[in-house]
């Protein structure tokens, strides 16, 4: 694209917005009228991009955000989100009046924690604190009914903390065997029956548990994964109430086009040798963008075909066998659609032999974002060029 586009190379990722607005109304539609959503939108929305993914997530009815660190949740109140926003992994004691500042809602997991977080808090400041509770992740949490109890006397003695909130989190909702899940909602729950009061917000369920679980919704759940139209896991897809819709995509355009002779070899090593003529082309994408080197042999779409990627993936480039000679600039799809060819992040998760909540994450961000919402489309300034 020209200097107005904002990006000079032809790969580029398409997030459709309208997507993520339906995924989130369909999860509001079978929750309680009284269940909030909190919309997770850590590490730059699994991939998707922050602050476009945030306030569509809010526009469709979410009503809380939540992020992994502060630094999350400080670049979210920066881009002008007013919105409530819940760090839920650690944050340094020292660094309360920070989220004070900002108005960041904070995760609190020990005892000690509390203690050394008082002596940094002015007597005007209010520190809004959601309690973890590990009932069985082995991450962070409180684990015992004394620590819990010790806390509670702590915060309720110190009218600068205020406990909005507690969580927990389940290592095993995506799973079809229910054991270990109900396990760790019988001790949640357990946890919860010594609290002398129960905080505004209760909240346990992940995007399997919201989908999965009525009675594990209490009157929040933290949707993630489902809201970008994935799947929390293989195992559930058929347990999912409506249609996900897939909201990320990724694409290049032919940069070369050449007619290799049988013999002919292409690439780092010279793995790929061309067992007849054959025409291969180039794109503008490598493992520095996060399309990284175990995805040889994977398929692209072009021309509404399936290509092979042949020979080793470059740092910035990578080569795929044409069915035909085509057009340099003649768009390639990496992941999504084109015409009745689809290849899904599932797809490609399956080709790494990881999760689907990674491929997003990896696509670095030097590939530009591009959003759709109706007809419109909105180019993400490159972080090259944004200064």
């Amino acid at each position: 694209m020209d200097e107005q586009g904002f990006f000079f190379r032809d790969t580029w990722a398409e997030v459709d917005l309208d997507c993520i607005s339906e995924n989130v109304a369909s999860v509001k539609r079978i929750l309680p009228a009284e269940v909030n959503i909190f919309a997770v939108v850590k590490a730059n929305a699994y991939g998707h991009g922050d602050i476009q993914v945030a306030e569509t997530a809010l526009n469709a009815g979410a009503s809380y955000l939540a992020v992994a660190f502060m630094d999350e949740a400080i670049a979210l109140r920066n881009k002008g989100i007013t919105a409530p926003i819940l760090v839920l992994g650690a944050t340094r004691p020292e660094d309360a009046p920070i989220a004070v500042k900002h108005g960041i809602t904070i995760t609190v997991f020990q005892e000690e924690w509390l203690k050394e977080a008082v002596k940094s808090l002015a007597d005007d400041h209010r520190l809004l604190i959601h309690l973890k509770l590990d009932t069985g992740m082995g991450r962070i949490g409180v684990r015992g009914k004394r620590e819990l109890l010790a806390m509670e006397q702590l915060i309720s003695e110190d009218n600068r903390l205020i406990l909005e909130g507690i969580f927990t989190h389940f290592a095993t909702a995506d799973e079809l065997d229910q054991t270990y899940f109900l396990k760790q909602v019988e001790e949640f729950h357990r946890l919860l029956s010594v609290m002398k009061d129960r905080p505004k917000y209760i909240h346990s369920s992940n995007s399997a548990a919201a989908l999965r679980f009525p009675n594990a919704h209490f009157n929040g759940v933290r949707l993630g994964i489902a809201m970008y139209g994935l799947t929390p896991s293989k195992e559930m897809e058929n347990e999912i109430p409506f249609d996900l819709k897939e909201a990320f995509a990724l694409k290049s355009k032919l940069v070369q086009v050449k007619r290799l002779a049988r013999g002919d070899k292409v690439s780092y090593g010279a793995t790929y040798e061309a067992e007849d003529e054959v025409w291969v082309g180039t794109i503008p994408i490598g493992y520095a963008d996060g399309w990284i080197r175990r995805l040889q042999g994977q398929v692209v779409l072009i021309d509404g075909k399936r290509a092979p990627i042949v020979g080793r993936i470059c740092m910035d480039q990578c080569m795929i066998q044409l069915p035909y000679e085509l057009p340099v600039g003649t768009t390639v799809t990496l992941i999504g659609r084109q015409d009745d060819q689809f290849i899904s992040v599932n797809e490609i998760a399956e080709k790494l032999e990881t999760i689907n909540y990674e491929v997003p994450c990896i696509i670095s961000n030097r590939v530009p974002r591009l959003y759709k919402k109706g007809e419109q489309i909105v180019v993400l300034k490159n972080y090259l060029l944004n200064k």
